[in-house]
């Protein structure tokens, strides 16, 4: 080729290449300026790298770093509660009510008790993360391990009951316990997971043995209903026992009193007459006299005074009748 043709065809390759490099640049150019920020939401904190090495730990907002890949964000969900479900998976929430999948977990909620009876336990723990540092880099995967932990705890917790205990009364206490083992587990790893709270949500016998279990509660629960009838009966009986006691008692104890005292009130009056009788006998024999003699006439009735020889009494005083009377007739 010519002198004159090659340098036409640098110079049409040059005028060709200009806009391919201009793409490459503005690409360049885009991507530095897309890769220099992000933006952190209100549940979440950002982890800044560079180079594989931690810089930052950011809070929710804008931010920018270096771009180009030199500076690379990991976000954690630190202010959200997260769940782990054990023997049941929830297959969604229409905003109302969440429905479950009707796939069983045996492997998970299948467990034996102190008893050894079988019991179905499902449960959920609720979490969140509390340092996402320690979240991400502290312990390789720190979710898998509470789920390991959680399982573990569990079956132990439940292996330290009676079976009737784990079905009825101790249901609190066992979730509690396993927050608490759990959470020092967690503790212990330091993997800056906090466990919220654990919640047993059904905990039956094996479908197995569910009619004889229903047996069971049915009788226990008749036995409940007696021993709660046969009590209400002894909290009626008995009270009005000891107050029909009591009453019989009180009586005994006032009658002792009345006599006592009546015995005291009259051996101070036959004091005080003796007294008085030594000081002036025949006054106070003649007083006695007629004392006895106004206590004892008007109890006599009519009074009569018959003349020997007579036909017929002849009525003198009717001490039933008022004076006023008396004087009337006569």
């Amino acid at each position: 080729m010519s002198g004159p043709n090659a340098k036409n065809a640098a110079k049409n390759a040059a005028k060709s290449a200009l806009p391919v490099m201009a793409i490459i640049v503005l690409g360049v150019i885009a991507w530095g300026v897309m890769s220099s920020y992000y933006t952190v939401q209100p549940e979440e904190r950002a982890v800044v790298k560079r180079f594989g090495k931690v810089v930052s730990i950011n809070d929710p907002g804008l931010h920018f770093k270096l771009p180009f890949g030199v500076d690379t964000v990991q976000k954690v969900a630190t202010e959200r509660v997260m769940k782990q479900e054990f023997g049941f998976r929830s297959a969604g929430s229409d905003g109302e009510r969440t429905e479950y999948s009707m796939e069983d977990f045996p492997d998970e909620s299948l467990m034996l008790s102190g008893d050894l009876n079988i019991i179905d336990v499902e449960w959920v723990v609720q979490y969140r993360i509390a340092d996402p540092m320690k979240f991400l880099y502290q312990q390789r995967d720190a979710e898998r391990t509470l789920r390991d932990i959680s399982e573990s705890v569990m079956r132990r917790v439940v292996g330290n009951r009676l079976g009737s205990e784990v079905l009825t009364t101790a249901r609190v206490a066992i979730s509690a316990l396993a927050r608490e083992e759990i959470q020092a587990a967690m503790e212990s790893y330091d993997n800056g997971i906090h466990v919220v709270t654990v919640e047993l949500q059904d905990v039956v016998p094996p479908a197995a043995v569910q009619p004889a279990f229903n047996e069971v509660n049915e009788a226990r629960q008749e036995r409940e209903r007696m021993i709660n009838e046969a009590t209400k009966q002894a909290n009626q009986e008995i009270p009005k026992a000891r107050g029909e006691a009591n009453r019989v008692l009180s009586e005994a104890q006032g009658y002792a009193a009345e006599r006592v005292n009546y015995a005291r009130g009259e051996t101070a009056r036959f004091n005080a007459i003796l007294a008085e009788y030594r000081s002036a006998p025949d006054v106070t024999r003649t007083r006695m006299y007629l004392e006895t003699l106004y206590q004892v006439l008007p109890n006599v009735g009519a009074v009569y005074v018959v003349k020997d020889g007579a036909t017929s009494p002849l009525p003198i005083v009717d001490l039933r009748r008022p004076a006023q009377a008396q004087g009337a007739a006569q």
